[in-house]
């Protein structure tokens, strides 16, 4: 946990690689099986960060369709050809059950957020803020108090203006925020605004800073 604060007024959360285990080990598990090179995935998402079809496709500017190709098309041109429609079938992970119970005990005491970066689904119909992220996680998604999505806002993290939309919307400064993401990327400019972050690596780790920074006590 970095950066001390004397007053915390909400929690902030990322969601794929904390409520639910990282499609990092999805990743690393296809490209076993494909014969690609470990973190090959995270090598092309993370080349050319603001401007790749990852970045678009979270931004909503591009399409599934889309996705599809210009994916591809990236990672062909690092080695090695993965169709963008095998990487999305690799996002949803395993959900953590004791992270919902601690995010329910937050809500008790805190204004409690998520801060994700997402597409759209495939059914329109299910653009609602309880079924964009997963459909079977949606009951969780319903306990924050606000959503904020990078296929709505049409920005993403780590981008600071979605951090500033978030508290907007919660109605609190960010030094009266805690953050919890996965990736430390996303942490830098939370932090740099004034949010006390948490690095989720293990989970129980991540739980054992959040009473820190809290006060609380989770079971």
């Amino acid at each position: 946990m970095e950066h001390s604060q004397p007053t915390v007024e909400a929690v902030l959360w990322d969601f794929g690689g904390v409520f639910t285990s990282s499609p990092f080990e999805a990743f690393n598990h296809f490209e076993e099986e494909h014969g690609l090179p470990k973190d090959f995935i995270r090598t092309v998402n993370s080349t050319n960060p603001d401007s790749n079809a990852w970045a678009k496709l979270e931004a909503n500017a591009v399409s599934r369709e889309e996705f599809d190709g210009l994916f591809e098309d990236e990672s062909r041109a690092m080695g090695h050809a993965v169709r963008g429609r095998d990487v999305l079938t690799l996002l949803s992970g395993k959900l953590r059950p004791r992270m919902v119970r601690v995010l329910a005990t937050c809500k008790e005491h805190f204004k409690v957020g998520c801060i994700t970066n997402n597409i759209k689904p495939d059914n329109p119909e299910q653009n609602t803020p309880a079924t964009r992220q997963f459909t079977e996680t949606g009951p969780i998604m319903e306990m924050f108090d606000v959503i904020i999505e990078s296929s709505i806002e049409g920005v993403r993290k780590p981008s600071p203006k979605i951090y500033e939309i978030a508290c907007k919307r919660l109605g609190v400064a960010a030094d009266r925020c805690v953050f919890l993401d996965d990736l430390g990327i996303n942490l830098k400019p939370a932090r740099a605004m004034g949010m006390t972050t948490i690095k989720v690596v293990d989970p129980d780790d991540a739980i054992r800073e959040l009473e820190e920074a809290t006060g609380l006590k989770f079971d």
